[in-house]
């Protein structure tokens, strides 16, 4: 009997997690990953604050909640298993204002829900005895939340999808998907491929790729910028870890926030500006047919209905670094627009239902031999081994 084989779309850390994890649990299984760039991870899994989060956010028996709980834990193994670097240097999430103290408890009462280990709250001078130079009134303290190298992370995963006889092909993309008598046909750029399952986790494509599979329209992935300034080398050590702002509720953005990274720079971002591009990380890239599949697609109107007057304002912080640090100089005032410089950026895939919903939880589908990963933003990184047991418990491969 010959050896089954897998499909996945995506090399993305999620794709390459769930293709790491199909060959750790059935060894002789045949994974092929499909990559349409010429490298892993060469979009949102490498362009981000590479922040391992403990599970402060979300909500109570959600996805989001459980398999970054459990994912934050095996992530944090894996890094000392392969020798990546894994800093646990906490975060403080701070109100600076009164009428933000309502979300804090909030907040803070479905973090110690899902099991955020060590969180505490401090006021006043227990601030800055975290952070000596941060400001506010209030804060929650995680020191759980670690930094890693997420583009070195997935390519460990990628290498040991490769020592187990797994394919990883580059510069592969996916253009027709047909299913046909128990199997299912791939259509790439460099020819064609029969699987027997298919799983896609397609991050800035996931719903063109996904509807390829499936015929399902929806939701549709709107794509948000995420710009950063970087903090100059003098000023780099006023932030030990990382400051956060209290979350808005109405959206599945954090805010702009102080990280460090695992490389010793501060970093100040990101925002969320929309994009006419799915892999737009200037101001200036358009793509027509990433902008035509917004415009025609009802719930981004409805979206655009309810929260434009934010749309704009963070429109106005990107085109204004003077505007982008009014707001993130309250939490650590001895850093302002002379001590910042634009850095890079980052797109995240966020979907959006017909209503005109942005979508809050991963929303993950399984039928007829393909699995579809629709949504997976923040912190899919984070979860990305608890996301891989999660798709691979559910595909029947017995």
């Amino acid at each position: 009997m010959s050896a089954r084989i897998i499909g996945i779309v995506g090399g993305g850390i999620v794709g390459l997690a769930v293709g790491r994890e199909l060959t750790r649990r059935y060894p002789g299984t045949n994974v092929v990953v499909f990559e349409k760039e010429d490298r892993l991870g060469a979009h949102q899994t490498s362009h981000n604050s590479g922040v391992v989060h403990a599970g402060v956010y979300y909500r109570p028996g959600s996805l989001k909640a459980e398999l970054c709980t459990r994912g934050r834990s095996m992530l944090r193994e894996y890094c000392r298993e392969r020798g990546l670097p894994y800093d646990e240097c906490g975060k403080l999430v701070v109100a600076v204002e009164e009428s933000e103290l309502g979300r804090l408890d909030a907040l803070e009462a479905k973090a110690r829900r899902n099991g955020v280990p060590g969180l505490r709250r401090v006021a006043g001078s227990g601030i800055t005895e975290v952070e000596p130079h941060a400001a506010g009134l209030v804060a929650l303290h995680s020191p759980a939340t670690a930094i890693t190298d997420y583009a070195a992370v997935a390519g460990a995963y990628g290498e040991d999808i490769e020592k187990a006889g797994g394919e990883v092909l580059l510069s592969t993309a996916v253009v027709g998907v047909r299913r046909r008598a128990g199997r299912i046909t791939v259509a790439t750029t460099r020819g064609g491929y029969t699987v027997d399952r298919l799983v896609v986790c397609a991050g800035l494509q996931a719903d063109r790729v996904s509807r390829l599979a499936d015929g399902v329209d929806g939701p549709r992935i709107v794509p948000f910028r995420g710009e950063y300034l970087s903090v100059v080398e003098t000023k780099r050590d006023l932030v030990r870890g990382m400051i956060y702002p209290v979350p808005d509720p109405r959206y599945p953005f954090l805010g702009v926030h102080f990280t460090r990274s695992v490389s010793g720079e501060l970093e100040i971002g990101p925002n969320a500006v929309l994009a006419f591009r799915r892999e737009g990380y200037r101001l200036r890239d358009v793509t027509p047919a990433d902008l035509w599949g917004l415009v025609t697609w009802p719930g981004f109107w409805r979206m655009g209905l309810r929260h434009w007057r934010t749309g704009l304002s963070e429109l106005w912080g990107s085109l204004s670094v003077r505007a982008y640090m009014r707001s993130a100089s309250r939490y650590v005032p001895d850093i302002g627009v002379a001590d910042v410089r634009r850095a890079g950026a980052g797109v995240r895939a966020q979907a959006v239902d017909r209503d005109g919903s942005l979508v809050d939880d991963f929303r993950i589908h399984q039928e007829d031999g393909v699995t579809t990963v629709r949504n997976a933003p923040s912190p899919a990184a984070t979860s990305s081994l608890a996301i891989a047991e999660y798709v691979v418990d559910r595909m029947g491969l017995g």
